[in-house]
């Protein structure tokens, strides 16, 4: 299982964007669908899936391209869609916040410390809300450091650093203390209300393995289908565009949360750069006039993917792709289905 981050995703976005803008070239326009299929090919991207949201609903799903060689990539593709996974555990932790079961500022070390930090008296420190906008001083994975264990990079609280351990550490807790696994809190909370059928942490007998876009690499070769048997908070969600377009609208309807809670999601919890912060599970930018966009990406190998929703005009946009060149796709697409909007993202994340 791959352990990319967010900020890589943005990060190749970025520079895509300036390359060609240094080169006096942009991405070619998508006048209409035969050209998206064309880019799709000479890009070796096999799949694309697009999920436009307008007034507050889902209304168009297209996707394009070949699942297998001579197979047209079906309505209800199934995506690895990489850290979306986050954002569907920040609502579990903000659900349970909103029905008092959990609380977004008590330390959860009674609930789980992990051994690698149990003598340092920084986990006692902990709380939802740093988790949920990476505030926790984790590295992102803890086999990117030379000892392959757990610390603590910084004091929590103190600054920003995109952690998939702190979401990790996040499920630990909540399972223990609910005596259910992270998988069956979603399903009772988000999956199976918004009948996302086709959403999962895992792999497992009533995945449609005929639907999955397997991942690709920027030479068009297929990586090994890995098949997890074990929930990970802020990785390797499968979905579609059509169930987690469904999720965004939620978002959009405020979640089923009360004001209160809702606005946290949404409060700038920390600065990340210039007119961009985290929130609690999301992204947010800052799009000047008090207008504000909700991000959330995903970046593995073999699947590059992104989400956008603008709270005050009730739009959105999925881009969801099965390879490793597929964030280029991204900035023609921003600035297709949200226009003024989209470039300002784009001038947003590319702003040193």
């Amino acid at each position: 299982m791959t352990k990319s981050i967010h900020f890589l995703l943005l990060l190749f976005l970025f520079f895509s964007i300036r390359t060609n803008a240094q080169a006096g070239k942009s991405n070619p326009v998508f006048e209409n669908d035969i050209a998206i299929e064309n880019w799709l090919r000479e890009n070796n991207v096999p799949v694309l899936g697009i999920g436009i949201i307008e007034q507050g609903k889902l209304k168009q799903i297209k996707i394009f391209g070949e699942i297998k060689k001579g197979i047209t990539a079906p309505y209800n593709t199934i995506f690895n869609v990489a850290s979306l996974a986050k954002s569907i555990t920040s609502m579990v932790a903000l659900h349970l916040v909103n029905s008092g079961k959990w609380n977004l500022d008590e330390p959860i070390y009674t609930y789980w410390t992990d051994p690698d930090i149990a003598n340092d008296p920084r986990s006692k420190k902990l709380t939802t809300r740093l988790i949920l906008s990476h505030q926790t001083g984790f590295p992102n994975w803890r086999w990117m450091k030379e000892n392959k264990k757990l610390s603590f990079d910084f004091e929590p609280g103190t600054q920003y650093q995109y952690s998939g351990e702190g979401m990790e550490y996040l499920r630990k807790a909540i399972e223990n203390k609910f005596k259910k696994s992270i998988e069956q809190l979603a399903s009772e909370l988000i999956f199976q209300p918004l009948q996302m059928n086709d959403t999962h942490y895992i792999w497992d007998k009533n995945t449609d393995e005929s639907r999955f876009a397997i991942g690709y690499d920027k030479e068009g070769k297929p990586y090994e289908l890995i098949k997890n048997k074990k929930a990970n908070a802020a990785d390797d969600l499968h979905t579609t565009i059509g169930d987690y377009g469904n999720f965004l609208v939620h978002i959009l309807e405020e979640g089923n949360l009360n004001k209160n809670v809702y606005q946290e999601m949404i409060k700038k919890q920390v600065k990340t750069k210039e007119n961009k912060y985290f929130g609690l599970g999301f992204e947010i930018y800052d799009l000047g006039n008090g207008e504000l966009a909700l991000s959330h990406g995903g970046s593995d190998k073999g699947s590059q993917c992104i989400t956008f929703i603008l709270p005050d005009t009730r739009q959105g946009i999925l881009i969801f792709t099965n390879a490793d060149e597929g964030y280029k796709v991204y900035e023609d697409l921003l600035i297709n289905y949200l226009g003024e909007k989209g470039k300002r993202i784009i001038e947003i994340e590319t702003k040193n």
